[in-house]
């Protein structure tokens, strides 16, 4: 996959991410590929141009890939680790949100997740 074609798939994640408001929430680059970070924690990061690695529990990971195995799966190298894929071809902007704020909140710092959680 060319550069331009990693930046296009990202910029679909950084919209859908930007869009929910999540205070330090950055883009960079991990292992080469775009991702995202709250202040310094590593959220998740685009694989390939198809398919956006993200932190997910432990426990959650099995139920994900058992409901909704068209979106959500891993391979040998993300076993035992948090972090599931998603297939972004076949993922809502709702459900991406959904995964990215969770990851976020998983992630942030407890200050930050205490100031947005005190908001109205």
């Amino acid at each position: 996959m060319t550069e331009s074609g990693l930046d296009k798939a990202f910029e679909r994640i950084w919209n859908v991410a930007n869009g929910l408001g999540l205070p330090e929430l950055a883009e960079s680059t991990t292992h080469g590929t775009p991702s995202l970070k709250v202040k310094t924690s590593f959220i998740g990061r685009l694989k390939d141009a198809d398919t956006f690695a993200i932190h997910c529990p432990l426990e959650e990971k099995p139920l994900l890939m058992e409901s909704v195995p068209e979106i959500y799966f891993e391979t040998d190298h993300y076993k035992g680790w948090p972090y599931i894929l998603m297939r972004l071809g076949r993922i809502s902007d709702a459900e991406l949100g959904h995964r990215i704020k969770l990851a976020w909140h998983a992630k942030a710092p407890a200050k930050l997740r205490k100031a947005v959680e005190a908001k109205p």
